[in-house]
């Protein structure tokens, strides 16, 4: 069996199905047809029995996947086109719980540039494989907008404080802080991602094994964690209970990381932070995919009704001045209570999971 489209290849090969986001010049930047044939082919392979489990790759040496593309999103924005916007990420979002839920193991590699949505989906995956020049990051709030794709619920996982960390000042991380924090399981070779395809390949043809246990034992390498080190000042300071707040203690702080993270958080839209940091708290007292992607939906609505976004984008992709002039300039007049309203689950919930799959919503 195999099913092409222009920017995925689908193939499987020795009981494992390959699909691999195929748009290089753009780091692999997702597009609606490009979600439409990921999830296309989960359909298809879901009741086939000749694959038994699949591989999500992204081509090219760069990385797995950049997330969506800015460029079409601000560009549909400026089109007025914000509710066909609010059903592209539904069916991103619908991907994402079709990879959480698949009834085969599914095995993410998320080499070099992991981010956005392109993370969001990859986290999804019950084994989730980084390589030692892997960056990984929701970045969503540096152009006015916030994590998505279930990016609140993988960081709200997080220990301590460093999802809130990681959602208001955008900072990627690598390997070994991934490992760390439980935003990937295991660190492999730079060059052995064939290597351990055929080890899936291998290992799910024996009965009774844990795939990711035996890929780990098999092909995993110590990688150093170098923001475990900063746990103290950055569980501190992110406790605060809004983003004003955070910034204060981050100012206070006798750390230079600390002063040094504030700057970047003020860089950012106020708006978005504010949201990202409700997504994240939010999504860690409950723990659930389906309602985390719930919030994302309708927070994604909250913030494309903004300016900020298309500001965002103008910002850092097209004028490139990185000086965007954000609706709300400071955190201190962010109105907190409307997030907070606009975040709390609705009487007429959106429906998105709807797409009758057993076993899907």
């Amino acid at each position: 069996m195999s099913i092409h489209s222009e920017h995925v290849d689908v193939s499987v090969h020795q009981g494992l199905g390959l699909i691999r986001l195929n748009r290089p010049d753009k780091l692999n930047a997702l597009m609606p047809d490009m979600v439409e044939a990921v999830h296309s082919s989960l359909r298809a392979w879901r009741y086939n029995g000749d694959v038994k489990a699949i591989a999500l790759l992204g081509e090219g040496p760069r990385g797995f996947s950049a997330g969506g593309d800015l460029q079409n999103f601000r560009r549909a924005l400026l089109a007025g086109e914000a509710e066909q916007m609010l059903g592209i990420l539904a069916a991103e979002f619908e991907l994402a719980a079709a990879v959480q839920t698949y009834p085969k193991p599914v095995v993410s590699f998320m080499t070099g540039v992991t981010m956005g949505a392109g993370f969001g989906i990859a986290s999804a995956a019950s084994v989730r494989i980084v390589t030692p020049d892997s960056r990984l990051a929701m970045p969503e709030v540096r152009v006015g907008y916030v994590p998505d794709v279930g990016g609140s619920l993988w960081l709200g996982r997080a220990p301590g404080r460093i999802g809130e960390h990681l959602a208001l000042t955008g900072d990627s991380i690598g390997a070994g802080d991934a490992v760390e924090f439980g935003l990937a399981d295991f660190c492999i070779a730079q060059d052995a991602v064939e290597e351990v395809l055929s080890s899936i390949a291998d290992l799910c043809a024996l009965p009774g094994q844990d795939l990711a246990m035996g890929l780990q034992i098999m092909h995993g390498v110590p990688q150093h964690s170098e923001l475990n080190v900063q746990r103290a000042w950055i569980d501190e300071a992110y406790a605060g209970s809004d983003v004003a707040e955070i910034l204060a203690k981050l100012d206070a702080s006798p750390w230079p990381a600390a002063a040094e993270a504030a700057e970047r958080i003020r860089a950012n839209s106020p708006i978005a932070c504010e949201t990202a940091l409700q997504l994240v708290r939010e999504s860690r007292a409950e723990d659930e995919l389906r309602g985390a992607l719930e919030r994302e939906h309708r927070a994604a609505s909250y913030v494309m009704d903004t300016p900020d976004v298309v500001e965002g984008i103008r910002a850092l992709l097209v004028d490139k001045d990185k000086a965007p002039r954000w609706s709300v300039p400071r955190a201190d007049d962010v109105d907190t209570d409307r997030i907070a309203r606009m975040l709390e689950p609705q009487d007429d919930e959106l429906g998105l999971w709807d797409d009758g799959e057993e076993g899907g919503w």
